[in-house]
């Protein structure tokens, strides 16, 4: 069974490609300036992420039966990355 966080990530990045390929239609992931502000958005997510996720001091704590834990880079879970 899959854990409910990656569950919820996977559904959420379903349902926002599937709206934009089937209902919006912008045609926003043909754009070079949304990939470009996805990369800013991931940088910055790296850096917060990573501060409040560490291992060593968390800030934030996810209980290990939610997600996968799988951590990267640093100790952030790779699930956070789908709310980007």
């Amino acid at each position: 069974m899959v854990p409910e966080y990656t569950l919820m990530t996977i559904i959420g990045m379903l349902v926002v490609i599937g709206l934009e390929a089937f209902v919006f239609r912008s045609g926003i992931f043909r754009r070079a300036k949304y990939w470009v502000a996805l990369a800013i958005c991931l940088g910055f997510q790296c850096l917060v992420d990573g501060w409040l996720t560490k291992l060593t001091d968390p800030i934030v704590i996810y209980n290990p039966s939610h997600f996968l834990n799988v951590r990267f880079p640093w100790d952030i879970p790779i699930e956070d990355f789908g709310f980007g």
